[in-house]
């Protein structure tokens, strides 16, 4: 069972430890950057290293490193765009506004073997570095490719990468998720890109669009660390599912309450088995009837269970972002926080939660360590 959930929010990081038996089962034990956007943070496997990005509005994007699982933060450079050549014109598809070649968040963070990190950002950028804090390059073919200029903000200002999935058997081999951009992976380390997302369709483009690769919304992407060709993929107007890396997905129909939201885990070892938090729809994001409950399905997707024990059943109103749901190593201890400050987790595989907090920050993300 893990020993530590990394919580970041509107206003700071938040560090939780497991309680001593007798009370609830995990407390605060820490906190961090209070008062500060935390929009992405990392804990290293095997290591007391974390990594906290944060957005300071109008002095910028930050990214902060620790050595001791949190005591101690130390500011460390953080990606930046090259100058944009004056006669580039790069606007997106959506708004026609100018996508600025500036980091306005840092979306997602993983680990590139062996003591590197990837980046993903907002505009768009995928980033990586070879030492873990410093020398960041910009991944110029995904970057410069036309179908980027395709990609669009969506809900946001600006299209964003917010998954960066990294092969376990060959570190070469990266997939990343994209806001209104689709699904796209590399097998040689970033030098080439092709897109993944045969079987998906989009629900709010033009019909000669529908099943454009640019055009998919996928939320957020996970892969299953023991079976890697496994990815799950909360979209924007449904769920899928592939098993073959992301070359064919399959869309699985007939989810209640609903097949619309954002997070999604899947869990370490069985990649039958995935979780899901889901709100109404893109008009009203916020629970079915008021009640805030966990869709689980164990069978690849051939049926879904409701999981609703402790969880708040009347009057709920709580979204749960992309990052804000996470297993652990386990397998059987979840957690996820929701845009209300709450924070619930789950010690048997989601069959029944804990309320470890009702007044938090609105939460970012959700991350054991």
């Amino acid at each position: 069972m893990s020993a530590r959930l990394l919580v970041g929010t509107r206003k700071g990081l938040f560090l939780l430890e497991q309680a001593p038996q007798g009370r609830t089962s995990w407390r605060i034990a820490r906190t961090a950057f209070l008062g500060d956007p935390v929009t992405s943070v990392l804990a290293i496997p095997g290591t007391d290293r974390f990594y906290a990005a944060l957005d300071h509005g109008h002095f910028g994007v930050k990214l902060h490193r620790s050595d001791d699982v949190g005591e101690h933060w130390e500011e460390i450079e953080a990606p930046a765009y090259p100058p944009k050549p004056d006669d580039v014109e790069d606007l997106d598809p959506f708004s026609q506004q100018p996508i600025p070649w500036t980091l306005k968040r840092i979306w997602a963070l993983a680990v590139a073997p062996p003591d590197g990190l990837w980046c993903g950002t907002m505009p768009g950028g995928l980033f990586r570095t070879t030492n873990g804090h410093s020398g960041w390059d910009l991944v110029r073919p995904l970057w410069d490719s036309p179908a980027r200029r395709k990609w669009a903000g969506g809900g946001s200002d600006w299209p964003g990468i917010h998954s960066v999935l990294v092969d376990p058997r060959d570190p070469a081999q990266v997939t990343v998720g994209v806001s209104t951009g689709g699904v796209w992976a590399t097998p040689n380390g970033g030098l080439t890109w092709e897109p993944r997302t045969d079987g998906m369709w989009a629900a709010y483009v033009p019909p000669e669009l529908v099943h454009a690769p640019t055009a998919q919304d996928a939320h957020y992407v996970v892969q299953c660390p023991a079976a890697p060709d496994t990815l799950w993929c909360q979209h924007h107007n449904g769920v899928f599912r592939s098993v073959d890396r992301g070359r064919r997905w399959e869309e699985i129909k007939d989810i209640r309450p609903s097949s619309f939201g954002f997070a999604v885990a899947v869990h370490p070892r069985d990649p039958n088995t995935a979780w899901f938090v889901p709100a109404i729809k893109d008009e009203q994001r916020i629970p079915a009837d008021g009640r805030l409950v966990v869709t689980r399905s164990r069978d690849g997707g051939a049926s879904f269970e409701i999981l609703h024990k402790g969880l708040p059943q009347e009057h709920a109103y709580d979204l749960v972002y992309r990052h804000a749901l996470d297993v652990d190593s386990s397998g059987e201890t979840l957690a996820f926080g929701s845009t209300t400050g709450g924070l619930w987790t789950s010690a048997d595989g989601g069959d029944s939660w804990e309320e470890i907090s009702a007044h938090l920050p609105p939460i970012y993300c959700v991350r054991f360590s």
